[in-house]
Parts: structure tokens; C-alpha cells; sequence
């Protein structure tokens, strides 16, 4: 069975009932902590090599990015079009109304609500003239890297994204660790290595998280990405929930 070949619902529920497989009340937890938390075996061995394979055809894409031209780091990425392939579109169908849950627990005292379904929350982003999808599928080589970054893409974005590691380390590449850092009001900024293994996924803050401090909450800003790989390739697809412009 191919990723194309379970049909639209199909792949919707298949995804819907993976997600609720996890323990969402400590992953919650942990994202409100560190901002991230790691979801192990999203995707099967199968599923990540058939994912990783679509990178080398172009109909699957609208764009295709070389970091080293922009200044993001080393590597490149593609983004996808729509219709997305059935699995990331039912995953990120199904990820999206557990992860709008912590973003409108971030947001108690603030007037931005995020609508239970993801269908919704697109339609605001279509809305405000962001049309163009923004899940991708990412490809590094020996010495390739991803500068500290954050996806902001318009003036609507959805505070967390997913990213899920389709190569398995050791094996197939070593080096290119995630990392997200956290940078503190006045104090020096924190840095955060996630180790993955091949399917897992990873859910992050894509600009900030409120933290509890002595006089309230306040919050702390995020950028995330790889460290320079140091043999073989890498392939991660990244799920982001909002639209581009």
C-alpha cells in the first residue's frame, strides 16, 4: 500500500486514529515546559522511505528552495502542492485540533482563539490571502545544515508545527541533531537537542511560549534547526498547519 493509495478519509482516519494513540496530556506538559515534545514511531519505516522518495519528483511540488542562496544554512527543501499526499494531508488534519488545544491554552487572557478544526482555521488564512501550502519535505548532505530559524509565513501562523524524521540516524546519515533554542528575557538563551529515530516526530513552538515567571507570565521566543550533518543524507518532512501567502 503506497501513500496514495488509501484514499482522502481514509488516510484522515488512519491519522486520526495514530494521534490519538499518545499520551496528550504529558506531551501538552511538555510543550508548555520546553517547547517541544516528541511523538515516537508516527510513521512507519515503509511510510518514511515512501515519503522521502517523492522528493525527486517535481510534480509533487510548487517550489523547490537551496538554503546556501538565501543564507537559511546548507541543504534544500521542497515545498508541496495541493492536493497534498494523503498521509501528510490526513496527518496534518488530524495533529492540528490536539495541537490547537495548547495553543489556546497559551492564549488564556488573549482575544486569538484557534478553531477546533484545521479546515477552519484555513479558511482564515485564505482569507487574509494566504493560499499556498506550507508542508515540506527537506533533503541534507554531507555538511549541510539549518540556520536558527522560525516559519513565519504571513500574518496569520499557527504557533507550533511538526517535523518527522524519515532517515534513521546511524544508519542512514550521522550528525544532524534538531535543536531549538529559547531565548529568555534578560538572561542568557537556552538550547534544547532532540534525539529522534526514524518515524518519530517532533512538535515545537514555532515563535514563542508563555512561562510562568515570578510576576506573571510572560513569553520566550523560539528558533529551531539541524546541526550540520556530518555523513549521509537526511530526508524530514515539516508539517505547518498555516498557509502562506
Amino acid at each position: 500500500m503506497t501513500i496514495h493509495s488509501i484514499g482522502a478519509k481514509a488516510a484522515v482516519k488512519s491519522a486520526e486514529l495514530r494521534v490519538a494513540g499518545y499520551d496528550w496530556r504529558t506531551l501538552a506538559d511538555e510543550l508548555s515546559g520546553y517547547g517541544c515534545a516528541v511523538m515516537e514511531k508516527l510513521l512507519t519505516p515503509q511510510e518514511c522511505r515512501q515519503i522521502a522518495e517523492l522528493y525527486s519528483d517535481e510534480s509533487h511540488f510548487r517550489s523547490h528552495v537551496h538554503m546556501a542562496r538565501h543564507g537559511f544554512g546548507k541543504g534544500e527543501y521542497r515545498y508541496f502542492r495541493y492536493p497534498l499526499p494523503e498521509l501528510i494531508g490526513g496527518l496534518r488534519t488530524a495533529l492540528y485540533p490536539r495541537l490547537a488545544a495548547v495553543a489556546n491554552d497559551w492564549n488564556v487572557g488573549i482575544a486569538q482563539r484557534y478553531p477546533d478544526e484545521h479546515a477552519a482555521f484555513l479558511e482564515q488564512c485564505h482569507e487574509q490571502g494566504q493560499t499556498r501550502p506550507t508542508p515540506l519535505l527537506l533533503q541534507y548532505v554531507n555538511g549541510d545544515f539549518n540556520c536558527l530559524h522560525q516559519d513565519l509565513y504571513g500574518d496569520l501562523a499557527f504557533p507550533l508545527q511538526v517535523a518527522i524524521l524519515l532517515s534513521e540516524p546511524g544508519k542512514d546519515f550521522t550528525g544532524g541533531e534538531f535543536v531549538l533554542t529559547e531565548q529568555r528575557p534578560r538572561m542568557q538563551s537556552r538550547a534544547e537537542v532532540v534525539p529522534l529515530r526514524q518515524g518519530d516526530a517532533v512538535a515545537f513552538a514555532v515563535h514563542n511560549r508563555p512561562v510562568q515567571g515570578t510576576r506573571g507570565n510572560y513569553r520566550v521566543n523560539l528558533r529551531h534547526g539541524v546541526s550540520r550533518l556530518r555523513s549521509g543524507m537526511r530526508h524530514t518532512v515539516g508539517i505547518i498547519f498555516h498557509d502562506a501567502k
